[in-house]
C-alpha cells in the first residue's frame, strides 16, 4: 500500500471513529439521558399523586409537608443554606442552595439538595452510634430534644441531648460555617454503673434516584459514560468509585449489586453520594480506624436504597466517664476552589498538581468528588487553565478561547508541520492528476512515480492525520470538564448565550427566534426537531468554519472520498448541534486559528485558497465604460 492511499485509509477511519463516537457519547447518550429523566418525573409525580391515603391502603409516598410534619425541626438559616433537621434521629433531611436555581430564570426554585424520608427521591445524612448489648443507643429513630425557638446559624450552633434511660446521655452540638461544611461533635457520658461499648458512625443515603440522575441503560445512579453518580469515597488515599455499568457487554464490568456490598478500612479519608454537580460526603475524625461500605438495597416494589456508611472503633466507657466524637458533613455544590479549601484548611493552591507547604491534608483526595475521569492528566490542567484565565478575564467563553489558543500554541510545531505537509501536497496537485492520467493503466510505474515526486517535493502524506489523533483525547477532557464542573452550569457568555453548559438554544426553524413559533409543537416532527435536527446559530457557525478548513486541505484522490469529506461539515453541525455552548465555543474558536494558521502557509508556498479567490472577486477592476 502506497502512503498516499494509506493516509486516505487513515483519514477515513480517523474521520469516521469520530462520528461514531461523537454522536453515541454525545447525541444519543444525552437524549436517552433527557427522556429518562422526563420518565423518572413522570413517575415522580404520579407517585406523588398516589400518596394521598386511600381507604384501607397506606401511601406510598409522603408529600414533601407530610414528610418534614412527621417530626418536630429545627430550622437552618445561612447565607447559603436553608432546610431544617429533623429532631427524630437528629437527620439532617431538608436542604436548598441558595445560590443555585433550577433554572436560569430567577424565579426558578432554588435547588433541593436533601429530601425527607418518605419522598420520592429522599437524600439525607446522619451520624450514629452502635453499642452490643447497649439498648437505646441513637440509632437513626430515638427523639432528640432541642431548646425553645432554636435555629441553627453560623453564629449560633445548636446543641441537642438525648437521654436512653439506662444511664448513657448524649449531647450533639451542631455547628455550620458560611459554605457548606456541618460539624457535629458527640459527647457521651455515662452516667450507670456498669461499663459499656460503642461505636460511633454515619450514613449517606439516597432512595431511589432524582430526575437530574444521568441514566444509561436503564440503569441510574450510576457510572455512565462520561459522568459518575453515586457512591464516590477516598480511604487511606484509595478512590472508591462503586459502579454497576457494563461497557462493552459483561467483559469490562463491575457490578454493584444488593447482597455485594464493597467495603474499605483506614483511618483517614470521606465517603458520600455524589450527583452530577452536588454532593453530601461524611468525613469521620482523620487518624481514627474506621470502615466504609458502599451498598445499594434493591427493593422489589419501591425504589432502590444506595448508603455509603461507615463505622468507627469501639470506645470502651466506664461508669462516670465521657467520650467525645467529631464527624463533619459537607453538603453542597462540587466548586473544586472550595473543595481545595477544605482539603487543604484553607490553603487553596493556583493548580491542582502545586505544591502544599501552608498547611498539612486535611481531607485526603477530597477533589476527587469531581469525576476528573481517565484523561485526568488532561482534564485537571485544561480546568486549571479554565479558572486562570477566568480570574483574569471574568468570562467562562472567553477563558475557553483563550485556553485555546494556548493548547494551539503548545500543538503549533507538529500542527505547522502538517500544514506544511499538506499545502506542499495541495501544490504538487496537479503533477499528482498528470502522474494518474499518465500512468492510469500502469498502477506499479504510478505509484513509484508518485512516491518520487513525494520525496523531491519533502512530502509526508502521514502529517496530516497525526493532528487529529492527538486531538481527540484533548477534545474529550474539554468536553468533560465543561460537562462535569459546576463552574460551568449557567455561567453566562454574550447575548443569547446564558448557560454555558447547555446546547444552544437557538433553532434554525423558527429563524432564531424571529417567528414566534416553537418548533417542538409541530405535530410528528416536533421531537425530531427539538433533538437530533435541532440546530442553533453556533453550530451553523462552526459548520462554516469546518467547511472552510475542510476546502483549504489537498483533494482526496478518490471521487467517493471527494463527496464524503464534502459532507462532513454537514454532518458534523448537525451532530454537534447537541453539544454545549461551551464546546462549540472552543471547537469553532480553534477552526479560526486551523484556518489561520494554514492560510499563511498557503501564502508561504504560494498555493492558491479560497479565501484569497473569494476577495479576489471583489479586487477585480471594473471594466472602462
Amino acid at each position: 500500500m502506497d502512503r498516499e492511499t494509506l493516509r486516505n485509509t487513515i483519514t477515513f477511519v480517523v474521520l469516521a471513529a469520530m462520528i461514531l463516537i461523537v454522536y453515541q457519547f454525545f447525541v444519543i447518550g444525552p437524549q436517552a439521558a433527557r427522556r429518562a429523566a422526563e420518565q423518572r418525573a413522570q413517575s415522580a409525580a404520579a407517585a406523588a399523586h398516589q400518596a394521598q391515603p386511600q381507604a384501607g391502603q397506606a401511601a406510598a409516598f409522603l408529600s414533601q409537608s407530610q414528610a418534614l410534619a412527621v417530626s418536630p425541626r429545627v430550622a437552618i438559616d445561612t447565607p447559603t443554606l436553608s432546610g431544617s433537621i429533623a429532631l427524630r434521629g437528629a437527620r439532617i433531611d431538608e436542604l436548598y442552595l441558595k445560590r443555585y436555581r433550577e433554572q436560569l430564570s430567577p424565579k426558578s426554585p432554588l435547588v433541593q439538595l436533601f429530601r425527607p424520608e418518605g419522598t420520592p427521591s429522599a437524600f439525607f445524612a446522619q451520624v450514629l452510634w452502635q453499642g452490643q448489648n447497649v439498648a437505646g443507643v441513637p440509632s437513626g429513630q430515638e427523639l432528640w430534644t432541642a431548646p425553645a425557638n432554636a435555629r441553627l446559624t453560623p453564629a449560633t450552633p445548636l446543641v441537642l441531648t438525648y437521654d436512653n434511660g439506662q444511664g448513657l446521655k448524649f449531647t450533639r452540638t451542631i455547628a455550620i460555617d458560611q459554605n457548606y461544611m456541618f460539624t457535629l461533635t458527640d459527647q457521651v457520658a455515662n452516667t450507670g454503673a456498669s461499663p459499656v461499648s460503642l461505636a460511633p458512625g454515619g450514613v449517606v443515603e439516597q432512595v431511589g434516584t432524582p430526575a437530574d440522575f444521568v441514566t444509561q441503560g436503564g440503569k441510574a445512579h450510576a457510572t455512565s459514560t462520561l459522568v459518575h453518580e453515586g457512591g464516590v469515597g477516598v480511604v487511606d488515599g484509595k478512590l472508591e468509585i462503586p459502579s454497576y455499568t457494563c461497557v462493552f457487554g459483561q467483559l469490562f464490568c463491575n457490578l454493584w449489586k444488593a447482597g455485594q456490598p464493597i467495603n474499605q478500612t483506614g483511618d483517614n479519608g470521606w465517603l458520600g453520594v455524589t450527583q452530577k454537580y452536588w454532593m453530601a460526603a461524611l468525613i469521620p475524625p482523620q487518624g481514627a480506624p474506621m470502615s466504609a461500605t458502599y451498598d445499594v438495597q434493591q427493593r422489589p416494589n419501591g425504589p432502590d436504597v444506595y448508603q455509603t456508611a461507615f463505622a468507627g472503633a469501639a470506645v470502651k466507657l466506664a461508669p462516670g466517664a465521657t467520650t467525645t466524637q467529631t464527624t463533619r458533613l459537607y453538603a453542597g455544590p462540587k466548586d473544586v476552589s472550595l473543595i481545595k479549601g477544605y482539603e487543604y484548611s484553607g490553603d487553596v493552591p493556583a493548580f491542582p498538581w502545586s505544591p502544599h507547604t501552608a498547611k498539612p491534608t486535611d481531607i485526603p483526595r477530597f477533589d476527587q468528588s469531581v469525576d476528573w475521569g481517565v484523561y485526568w492528566f488532561f482534564t485537571r490542567p485544561i480546568f486549571a487553565g479554565l479558572e486562570f484565565f477566568h480570574g483574569l478575564i471574568g468570562n467562562i467563553g472567553l477563558s475557553i478561547m483563550a485556553l485555546t489558543v494556548v493548547i494551539r500554541l503548545a500543538l503549533f510545531p507538529l500542527a505547522n508541520k502538517s500544514y506544511e505537509s499538506m499545502s506542499r501536497m495541495r501544490k504538487v496537485q496537479p503533477q499528482v492528476d498528470a502522474l494518474r492520467k499518465q500512468y492510469a493503466d500502469d498502477q506499479a510505474k504510478q505509484q513509484q512515480e508518485m512516491m518520487a515526486l513525494y520525496q523531491r517535493e519533502k512530502i509526508n502524506p502521514l502529517m496530516g492525520c497525526l493532528p487529529l489523533l492527538i486531538q481527540i483525547p484533548i477534545l474529550y477532557s474539554i468536553y468533560k470538564v465543561l460537562t462535569v464542573t459546576i463552574e460551568m452550569r449557567q455561567a453566562p457568555f454574550f447575548g443569547w448565550i446564558q448557560d454555558m453548559s447547555a446546547r444552544d438554544p437557538t433553532t434554525l426553524w423558527n429563524l432564531f427566534g424571529l417567528i414566534p413559533w416553537n418548533p417542538a409543537s409541530a405535530p410528528f416532527i416536533g421531537g425530531a426537531l427539538d433533538g437530533s435536527l435541532h440546530i442553533g446559530l453556533l453550530p451553523i457557525v462552526y459548520g462554516f468554519t469546518m467547511w472552510l478548513s475542510t476546502s483549504m486541505s489537498p483533494p482526496a484522490p478518490d471521487p467517493v472520498q471527494q463527496r464524503m469529506l464534502q459532507f462532513l461539515p454537514l454532518i458534523f453541525t448537525f451532530t454537534l448541534a447537541q453539544f454545549t455552548v461551551g464546546l462549540l465555543i472552543y471547537w469553532t474558536w480553534s477552526n479560526v486559528l486551523t484556518i489561520l494558521q494554514q492560510y499563511v502557509m498557503m501564502h508561504r508556498f504560494q498555493v492558491d485558497n479560497p479565501i484569497d479567490n473569494f476577495l479576489a472577486r471583489f479586487a477585480k477592476p471594473r471594466p472602462s465604460g
